[in-house]
């Protein structure tokens, strides 16, 4: 047997536990970096979302992620962007960016699409521009594309409607929709959300009324302009159905303030109530021809639910608390404006 304690055998030992050291310390270096590059987290940004646009290359993607510091150890994400083949199949969208997602989870959403949809809320808008410029910032097309679409007549005639009053095609509510989604898919979406909105009940309605659906979006958006308080829309909306039956001027301030196009305006004057635009129901009876400004769900309600009373006269209450003061007759009116128009003058608004 030989002897364990041989010089020899001892010199051999010597030799291999320095090999066995660097293999393990290669082996340990070649794991960590594995883990480095496929399951330790990587995202040090504090940016929520990754974007990537449709015409971009994977070039500009991955240069984009690198001069944002999108990533740690950027060289170990290029290399698992290669291994994992992230050039054949890189997909436009909005990414959710997360502290402990990794490389192989952030270049999984790249490769496959897994986006996170936009949830994009609209309300209060007044204009088809300010509309267009919502969409702009929100998606990933510019607010010209979408300000075009809003102003072309042959799109408001293809969903129904006509360039003056498409504004009522689009129902204030929460939608997800996909950040790259092409503008003309997105009017298609809203027009599928308008018609589920007009179900058989509003649609019956709306018959009763002898109205179309464009017609009660129209005299909501007045609505919504008179009203600050939600309780008190349907009475609103009585009033002024009250007068389109006995065919008298509407004569809605808020319709005077769009004809003027200037929303500056807190006080309506005689010199306001001359021009001539079809929108001022001061001087052109019945409804005009589309929304002053995008209406409610409340405000379309209100129409449809209004309420029956023979009030066809209202002035702001002078107190300045945004509900109004109602008549049946010009005398009470009358009474009720001068009130409101002593205290615009105590206060000193002029205009």
């Amino acid at each position: 047997m030989e002897n364990q304690n041989h010089p020899q055998t001892k010199k051999r030992s010597k030799i291999w536990i320095p090999v066995v050291i660097v293999i393990f310390a290669i082996a340990s270096a070649a794991a960590w970096i594995g883990y480095l590059a496929v399951l330790a987290p990587t995202i040090q940004t504090d940016a929520e979302y990754f974007y990537v646009h449709s015409d971009d290359s994977y070039d500009d993607v991955l240069g984009r992620i690198k001069d944002e510091n999108i990533v740690r150890h950027y060289w170990l994400f290029e290399r698992m962007a290669k291994a994992m083949d992230l050039s054949e199949n890189i997909n436009p969208g909005r990414y959710r960016l997360e502290s402990g997602m990794n490389n192989r989870r952030f270049i999984g959403n790249l490769r496959g699409g897994y986006q996170e949809a936009v949830k994009f809320r609209f309300q209060n808008l007044r204009l088809k521009e300010n509309f267009a410029g919502l969409l702009g910032q929100t998606f990933e097309a510019d607010s010209a594309e979408f300000a075009q679409l809003l102003q072309d007549t042959a799109v408001a005639t293809k969903y129904g409607f006509t360039s003056d009053n498409v504004f009522s095609m689009f129902i204030p509510n929460t939608y997800e929709i996909y950040w790259n989604t092409k503008p003309e898919e997105i009017f298609a979406r809203f027009h599928t959300e308008y018609n589920n909105f007009w179900n058989a009940d509003r649609k019956a309605k709306a018959d009763a009324l002898n109205m179309t659906t464009q017609e009660v979006s129209s005299l909501a958006a007045i609505v919504k302009g008179e009203a600050m308080h939600v309780d008190e829309m349907p009475k609103i909306a009585g009033l002024y159905i009250n007068r389109l039956k006995r065919g008298i001027l509407l004569q809605a301030d808020p319709t005077v303030i769009f004809a003027n196009n200037d929303f500056t305006i807190r006080r309506v004057l005689n010199r306001h109530l001359t021009i001539d635009n079809p929108y001022n129901t001061y001087r052109y009876k019945g409804l005009p021809p589309g929304p002053i400004m995008m209406p409610s769900i409340a405000s379309i309600d209100a129409v449809l639910n209004y309420d029956k009373h023979d009030y066809i006269y209202m002035c702001a209450k002078d107190d300045f608390s945004g509900y109004h003061l109602f008549a049946k007759t010009m005398a009470d009116h009358l009474v009720n404006a001068r009130k409101f128009q002593r205290a615009l003058d105590e206060r000193n608004i002029k205009r």
